[in-house]
């Protein structure tokens, strides 16, 4: 059978190596080298040759040449190993992508914060940390202030544990178990073992608190983001005095709905560019 990997035709609406649909009116060989990057991804580390083309049920041939596309353009790294590794150069795409998206949501912030009156957050999992993508403050004179980009640990915020809650239990004991669990304050959670117990109660109950475990007197509700296409969570943070189990009865509603609206904003843009 011909090999069609680098072909420029459209692909057809059936079922590529790795067992997804390839789009209507799609490049296959532009789904195959996404298709590759994301198994990288998914691996968390190096790969060797043999290993992507029995994982992607691809010929041999067509994954050396789409490796090596990815290795010239940066987008994946060959390391002395001979085995492949992402490439720096998605950190550029990331960041860039991560930025925009912060810009695109940020007007479901505002609307959060006219709700509640207290500073929003959206933030992702980026690797093994929190990187905010968006803030808007609080009209208050006394409020939080993040910059977008700014990067923390995941276990002392509430969106960090909002996101690591969603996980399966054995995933988010090997993130904690890689990283380290410092305190920032008295009341940052340290051992991983007190943590994976809290964020049981976190399952239960449907968003996180951040008992000023980042920064001394500040308290946070979090709320993951359903069916993101990663990890993203939204909190609202604001001075203890005021952010009490009372405001949490008026807030975490909020918060739910606006995590919802944020999925089906990202979802109808997602469906509108594949139809497209």
């Amino acid at each position: 059978m011909k090999d069609s990997s680098l072909e420029t035709g459209t692909a057809p609406a059936s079922s590529n190596g790795n067992g997804r649909g390839a789009a209507s009116g799609g490049v296959q060989s532009i789904e195959r080298a996404f298709d590759l990057l994301e198994m990288l991804a998914d691996a968390g580390g190096a790969l060797g040759l043999s290993e992507v083309a029995t994982a992607s049920g691809l010929p041999l041939p067509t994954v050396h040449r789409l490796m090596r596309t990815l290795v010239n353009r940066g987008y994946v790294r060959q390391e002395a190993s001979r085995r492949y590794t992402l490439g720096s150069r998605l950190i550029w795409l990331g960041e860039t992508s991560s930025r925009l998206l912060g810009t695109w949501l940020r007007p479901f912030l505002a609307q959060l914060v006219r709700e509640t009156g207290e500073t929003a957050n959206l933030a992702m999992l980026d690797g093994d940390e929190v990187v905010y993508l968006a803030q808007v403050p609080s009209p208050h004179s006394m409020r939080m202030f993040t910059e977008p980009g700014r990067r923390v640990r995941v276990h002392c915020t509430a969106v960090g544990k909002a996101m690591l809650a969603e996980l399966p239990p054995g995933q988010a004991r090997s993130l904690l178990e890689r990283s380290e669990m410092p305190a920032s304050t008295p009341t940052t959670i340290t051992d991983p073992d007190l943590l994976l117990a809290h964020l049981e109660v976190i399952r239960k109950q449907g968003y996180a608190v951040d008992e000023g475990e980042q920064e001394v007197g500040v308290r946070c509700f979090a709320v993951a983001v359903p069916d993101a296409p990663a990890p993203m969570a939204i909190s609202t943070s604001g001075p203890q005095a005021r952010m009490t189990d009372e405001a949490a009865a008026r807030i975490v509603p909020a918060l739910k709905h606006t995590a919802l609206e944020l999925s089906k904003a990202m979802a109808a843009e997602g469906a509108a560019q594949r139809t497209s």
